[in-house]
């Protein structure tokens, strides 16, 4: 069963939901149809948005990173590709799988603004070598208009954890498949700045760890890690790993929170459960998962918590003064949050013998949305933030309210809520208020366009209409302003019936 739809026709602006959603009972539609209006339509639009997110959340996945390989005192990287049935991967495809998310809707969701991250640095921490990297990147970038990032043009570069571009360390396909989806994100996002590949020689949090030093000292502006293990399962405690690696003045350093929901911190060797490091790093930005699906709503996306995202109590880093939650005693993660589900990738180093193959795949994990939002922090001018800017600036981000990732009793610990929970912590960035513009509030989309008298007939869809272009219209008007203010949807156009008793041929 293909569990994607086209997401161009997904996105249309409130086509008659009735044929779209096969799943909405005809009670429901009934109901819909028998109360216009504004509430009418906020139910209908929760309902479509909650089968956008069943239908995306049906899809299978499998960590790309085998976390029964991790050892004692190593990383498990945090990204999870599409598989079918059986547990296999897909057979990649020879263009991005239908109902993937590329740069144009990552950008939409997250109102990233054209320009802005000429020179920025950002700086991508991995374990093992990705020989393909680069001219994989190169067919994502292409695919979607991108301007081109190579070792030439000084826009890539690849080294190892000491900064050399040799020796490279050994070659796994799942941490290659880890660093395709983090160099595209970070394209997808800002694909005006440069992108530093730090590979480390292993994924011990010594090299890992080294490899970050090695990036902040090459100028990173941001740094991004998408990895973590339980607190106790690394061979340096996390109070000595944490100020010796992830404490860089000036530089914002991010951390994907886990892909194993609340609780879990994501490790084939942890026996403890809580939150993963270096994501409950004190000056960490801890990066929690979403999933995302086209919305009739102001923003055009609606956005809730991912089932799987990581999200816990720290047990060794203290509580920050800024952090003022009381369901954990020490760090809660996550700080912030961004899409981890259902991403277009492009790769080509895979695992021949367990029968995959080269090409474009559905990813995901909170392995997206750490270098996702690392790379919104460079384009934006927020290189230099701390995690404490966050809690002073809430307003700068979509407030996730709904989804859960484990099961807490209802706590804010497992459970998005307005304002701060720990699977989302304060929301999605909106990269427009980030940048010091404004998109007009936590749901904000464009603004409305504007008015069109007459455009169109009163039975089709299209823009908004004005009260003057006839009399049903004004009716229609006075009882459901959307009509008038955004868009003639196909409520509006039902409405020709129910309000004015004209019939639409």
């Amino acid at each position: 069963m293909n569990f994607y739809t086209n997401q161009r026709e997904e996105s249309m602006h409130r086509k008659t939901y009735a044929s779209i959603w096969m799943f909405v009972s005809a009670v429901t539609v009934a109901a819909c149809a028998a109360s216009p209006g504004d509430n009418n339509r906020e139910n209908v639009a929760a309902s479509n948005d909650e089968l956008a997110f069943q239908k995306l959340e049906q899809v299978q996945y499998k960590a790309s990173c085998d976390a029964t390989k991790a050892k004692r005192g190593e990383a498990h990287c945090h990204s999870v590709v599409a598989v079918d049935a059986t547990g296999k991967k897909i057979t990649a495809a020879a263009a991005p799988v239908s109902g993937t998310l590329g740069p144009p809707d990552l950008q939409g969701a997250y109102k990233i603004p054209s320009g802005g991250g000429a020179g920025k640095i950002v700086a991508i921490i991995d374990a093992q070598d990705d020989p393909t990297a680069e001219q994989d990147l190169g067919v994502y970038r292409q695919q979607y208009g991108l301007p081109a990032c190579t070792t030439t043009n000084g826009c890539f570069k690849k080294v190892n954890q000491r900064g050399a571009a040799s020796p490279l360390p050994a070659t796994d396909p799942g941490w290659a498949g880890e660093i395709s989806l983090d160099v595209d994100m970070v394209s997808a996002a800002c694909p005006e700045c440069k992108i530093l590949l730090v590979e480390a020689d292993s994924q011990s949090i010594l090299d890992l760890g080294a490899a970050v030093n090695t990036a902040v000292s090459m100028g990173a502006t941001t740094v991004t890690n998408s990895y973590g293990a339980g607190e106790e399962d690394w061979e340096e405690p996390p109070t000595q790993a944490d100020p010796q690696f992830f404490q860089h003045t000036g530089v914002a350093v991010f951390a994907s929170s886990g892909d194993s929901g609340y609780n879990h911190p994501n490790n084939g060797t942890s026996t403890r459960t809580g939150a993963a490091f270096p994501a409950s790093g004190s000056k960490v930005i801890a990066v929690g998962g979403t999933t995302l699906a086209t919305s009739t709503n102001s923003r055009g996306w609606a956005e809730k918590a991912w089932n799987q995202g990581g999200s816990g109590c720290s047990h060794t880093i203290a509580k920050p003064s800024w952090q003022t939650d009381t369901g954990c005693s020490r760090k809660t993660v996550a700080d912030i949050s961004a899409v981890a589900l259902s991403l277009a990738v492009y790769t080509t180093t895979v695992d021949a013998s367990q029968g995959e193959s080269p090409g474009w795949q559905n990813f995901g994990g909170t392995s997206a949305s750490s270098p996702l939002v690392a790379a919104i922090y460079a384009k934006t001018g927020h290189g230099a933030d701390t995690a404490q800017a966050i809690y002073s600036n809430t307003g700068n981000f979509f407030d996730v309210t709904t989804g859960s990732n484990g099961s807490c009793s209802g706590s804010y610990l497992c459970t998005a809520g307005v304002g701060y929970d720990a699977p989302t912590g304060w929301g999605s960035p909106n990269a427009t208020l980030l940048a010091g513009g404004s998109s007009g509030g936590t749901d904000a989309g464009p603004p409305p366009p504007p008015p069109n008298t007459c455009a169109h007939d009163k039975c089709s869809t299209g823009s908004q209409l004005v009260s003057s272009c006839d009399a049903c219209v004004s009716q229609i008007c006075a009882q459901d302003s959307f009509c008038c203010n955004s868009s003639w949807d196909s409520i509006c156009q039902g409405e020709v019936g129910s309000i004015c008793g004209q019939t639409c041929n």
